[in-house]
């Protein structure tokens, strides 16, 4: 488990099937990162815990540390397409605007870079995202290139360990 002052996160597991749903249900939420059926979301939060078990590292569920609340997810994900270790941040509506995003992936960037040694952190965001956009370079993040990533076109940020 991860903590800020605000924010724990913890692996995703199957048992969040239903919250992940619901989180992409919403058409602001989901217009970069899409909409999943159950079946769909099963299987994406299945291939998480198999990253968590085989990588040491994957999504988490973003939760207000005060309540316990999921708000988001935030976390290191391996594509193996690109041979590329991201820090991605996915949060619901009603907690946007308040930082959670930049806390979060901080969070998971800097125990990437500490904890697992990553010698570089992606950020791929699709073309229009102007808040995670903000999000990257807020951290630090610069552009890398230009790519496609599920058949959308994406701008690659990059962070290198220190």
């Amino acid at each position: 488990m991860i903590t800020t002052a605000r924010l724990r996160l913890r692996p995703l597991t199957l048992a969040d099937t239903d919250w992940w749903v619901e989180l992409h249900s919403d058409p602001e939420v989901n217009r970069f990162v899409g909409a999943y059926t159950r079946e769909q979301a099963t299987a994406r939060l299945t291939a998480i815990e198999e990253q968590w078990q085989t990588r040491g590292h994957g999504l988490c569920a973003v939760e207000l540390a005060a309540t316990g609340e999921q708000i988001g997810r935030s976390g290191l994900n391996h594509w193996a397409q690109f041979d590329e270790v991201e820090a991605g941040w996915t949060f619901a509506r009603a907690h946007w605007g308040q930082g959670y995003a930049a806390e979060a992936a901080r969070a998971v960037v800097d125990w990437g870079f500490t904890t697992l040694a990553l010698p570089r952190i992606t950020a791929m965001i699709h073309h229009g995202n102007t808040a995670s956009t903000a999000v990257a370079a807020r951290l630090g993040f610069t552009v890398l290139r230009e790519d496609t990533l599920a058949g959308r076109p994406i701008t690659v940020h990059a962070l290198d360990r220190d």
